[in-house]
């Protein structure tokens, strides 16, 4: 029997991740995490673009739009933003740029927000996870 509980654990543990298009957050030290996010991982010291790097080297990408960012004040793609399409391996074809009030409901709804120590303004994505093992990732 100890094998069928332990089995069972390992079970739970795989399917309370993320799952196929959940979306994560990865979010500047502007961004009202707290206030939003279901599960909050705190990341001081880190950019957007460096955690957005390292977490795409465990989770592939959903389909298009697999990358939303929040649309800059004057509607300019900023430097912060490039960094972050390049990260997730996206380009402004297959990300969609997204109101900041819209992006905030859409944060309330990811499975995760990361808040990182960038303070670079609209320094901020919503990666959606694609399927792991995929032939296509």
């Amino acid at each position: 029997m100890r094998g069928r509980e332990r089995a069972g654990e390992l079970g739970e543990q795989r399917t309370s991740g993320p799952g196929h298009s959940d979306a994560v957050v990865i979010a500047d030290a502007h961004f009202p995490a707290a206030a939003l996010a279901r599960r909050l991982v705190v990341l001081p010291g880190t950019t957007t673009p460096g955690v957005l790097a390292a977490i795409r080297t465990v989770i592939p990408l959903d389909d298009a739009p697999s990358l939303d960012l929040m649309t800059s004040a004057d509607g300019e793609v900023l430097a912060v933003q490039r960094e972050l399409m390049t990260a997730a391996g996206t380009d402004e074809v297959t990300t969609r740029f997204v109101d900041r009030f819209a992006y905030y409901d859409l944060a309330r709804e990811a499975f995760l927000v990361v808040r990182t120590g960038e303070t670079r303004k609209y320094g901020n994505a919503l990666l959606r996870k694609g399927v792991v093992g995929h032939p296509s990732t």
